[in-house]
């Protein structure tokens, strides 16, 4: 008689533990690098307001633009915030 042979429970207990460890080994340094990868997406952003800073100023006569007001759009009169705040 041909008998089949199973995993017992304390194998398949061993085998979720193992991987339990595992995973609790992983999830800090997955956690780290999506830290770093939010980083280095701020970083690029700064960049790109940098050069948008830059290239507005070479183009306007050295006059870096106001940020903090929309007040020569509007003829003199703050209504709003500017760009910086939007």
């Amino acid at each position: 008689m041909y008998r089949r042979r199973a995993f017992t429970l304390v194998e398949l207990l061993v085998v979720i533990a193992i991987i339990a460890i595992l995973i609790a080994i992983l999830l800090p340094v997955l956690s780290r690098a999506k830290e770093q990868a939010n980083r280095v997406i701020c970083m690029n952003n700064h960049r790109q307001l940098l050069l948008a800073v830059r290239m507005y100023t070479e183009e306007w006569k050295n006059v870096i633009p106001f940020c903090n007001s929309n007040s020569i759009e509007t003829g003199g009169e703050w209504t709003a915030p500017g760009w910086l705040y939007w």
